[in-house]
């Protein structure tokens, strides 16, 4: 009888500790957290809803540094293989060329403006010198043809940047690339509701692992960076397991509760909250 309580209380431990390891974060140390925990982080730089400052720009990583707050910022690769600054994969809605990024050289995208200012498509290394580590950077690795290049790329230039910086990415490739070959670099999960990825027309089956963070185990992810708003039970375990809760994009200082950290746009909140 002792024999049947005990296998079944193996089988329940083991029934129990599957998930928990199968949702766990990746681990990080205090020191390595610290930096991040509590901190505001501008979208894109600090840009303005008028466009007159734009988004990715080197001025709104400048005014941003100025105020001293966090930053979070896009890479992609141009054709020629340089590591620049810039959300969209198509140039339509920021610079009014229907060309694809990684279809221009570094040369032909710096011809272009950004919402029709003067602003212009930057190089990675120029933001990093405009935020000059005034705060924590967020960089988030966009998906593309090349997303090897990218990461290595992305993180022999980080290794330079003397300010606290992580990385994120809707990717969990890209995610778990830093996590075998970057284990000084926080990393985060990038994720949103399953519905937008069926919006972009993903397929139901891979939204649906996106949306749940199912890639979990490969990328071990020490922040998950969920849409702010409803997240599945699955998210919330890795964030009880201890993954610190970021939030995108706040347009009110309310999105800061519960949160370990909040980018924000088209306001300004407090530099920290924790």
């Amino acid at each position: 009888m002792n024999k049947k309580i005990g296998k079944l209380l193996i089988g329940l431990g083991a029934a129990v500790a599957a998930p928990l390891c199968f949702f766990a974060p990746g681990t990080a140390t205090p020191r390595q957290r610290a930096p991040f925990l509590g901190v505001n982080y501008a979208h894109r730089g600090l840009h303005s809803r008028d466009k007159s400052v734009p988004e990715n720009s080197l001025a709104a990583f400048t005014l941003a540094a100025r105020a001293g707050y966090g930053a979070e910022l896009d890479v992609r690769l141009t054709k020629d293989g340089q590591v620049v600054v810039f959300h969209d994969s198509t140039l339509k809605r920021i610079c009014g060329v229907e060309k694809r990024v990684d279809e221009l050289t570094l040369a032909e995208l710096r011809e272009l403006r950004l919402c029709g200012t003067e602003q212009r498509i930057p190089l990675l290394t120029e933001a990093l010198k405009a935020l000059h580590g005034a705060g924590p950077l967020i960089v988030e690795l966009k998906d593309g043809k090349h997303n090897r290049e990218l990461c290595e790329k992305t993180y022999a230039i980080l290794e330079q940047y003397r300010g606290e910086v992580c990385i994120e990415s809707f990717n969990p490739f890209i995610v778990a690339w830093f996590r075998f070959h970057a284990r000084d670099l926080i990393r985060g999960q990038l994720a949103a509701p399953m519905k937008d990825y069926r919006r972009d027309g993903m397929k139901p089956l891979m939204a649906f692992a996106l949306s749940h963070n199912l890639f979990n185990p490969l990328a071990r992810p020490q922040f998950i960076a969920y849409k702010i708003g409803y997240r599945p039970p699955a998210v919330r375990l890795t964030e009880m397991l201890g993954a610190m809760r970021f939030g995108w994009t706040s347009h009110e200082p309310r999105n800061e509760k519960g949160r370990d950290g909040v980018i924000f746009e088209f306001y300004k909140p407090k530099l920290k909250f924790k």
